[in-house]
């Protein structure tokens, strides 16, 4: 498996101007890697509030789009993103997902490359929900539900990383509302990717968030049903 040369970070957002900025901060350590070119891609989707100008501000590449459709603005983010690297095969190319509520933790995209510089294709990696959003039944279901998951199970576009070549071939971001991570991993792990899990992340532990399930449904059942 060739080594990577040029990475691509893209983060979706609707109406996040609360939590984007410790996203951004978070990131901004992240891609200090020195000797690959980054490129961060905040894609603002139909955003009534100042998230297009914080990310600005914040010194990263913003794509305002009126999809309304995370799947889409997940795709308008890689496209654009791409443009802005000097050009690289597929195969030598690292995308990375995160979400605007969530903050990866220093050593996020390093491990994802040292990953990828063992052959493997796809990272999926956790995202643990802000303990102080929680209560403490919420807290402790997620724990149960979670403590020894296999690859795969639990799948969040808040934390994720793979070759550009396995996107394209699997047909890249669907255009969903909502659920469109599992999707595209779906397809990665049936073609047989390589995969591995990767370090996790701290996503809003909200019980309404940007689509009507997603992560903070997925909170909204653990409560309910604890």
């Amino acid at each position: 498996m060739s080594a990577v040369d040029r990475v691509l970070v893209v983060v979706p957002a609707r109406d996040e101007e609360t939590l984007l900025p410790a996203c951004l901060d978070a990131l901004a350590r992240a891609v200090e890697i020195g000797h690959l070119e980054v490129a961060t891609v905040v894609v603002a989707d139909r955003c009534r509030d100042r998230t297009a100008d914080l990310a600005r501000a914040a010194g990263v590449h913003v794509v305002e789009t009126d999809e309304g459709c995370v799947g889409a603005a997940r795709r308008a983010g890689v496209e654009a993103g791409l443009a802005l690297l000097p050009p690289a095969p597929d195969d030598r190319t690292w995308l990375a997902s995160t979400d605007a509520d969530t903050r990866v933790p220093p050593g996020w995209l390093r491990d994802q490359l040292a990953l990828a510089a063992t052959g493997i294709g796809l990272v999926v990696g956790p995202a643990v929900p802000d303990r102080r959003d929680l209560d403490r039944g919420t807290w402790r279901a997620w724990r149960r539900r979670h403590a020894a998951a296999a690859l795969g199970v639990h799948v969040h576009g808040a934390n994720l990383g793979f070759r550009l070549d396995a996107y394209r071939a699997a047909g890249g971001w669907p255009r969903l509302p909502e659920h469109e991570d599992r999707h595209l991993v779906d397809a990665m792990l049936a073609a047989e990717v390589p995969a591995t899990a990767g370090p996790p992340v701290t996503t809003s532990g909200r019980l309404h968030g940007r689509v009507g399930g997603g992560f903070s449904g997925y909170l909204r059942g653990l409560r309910d049903v604890r």
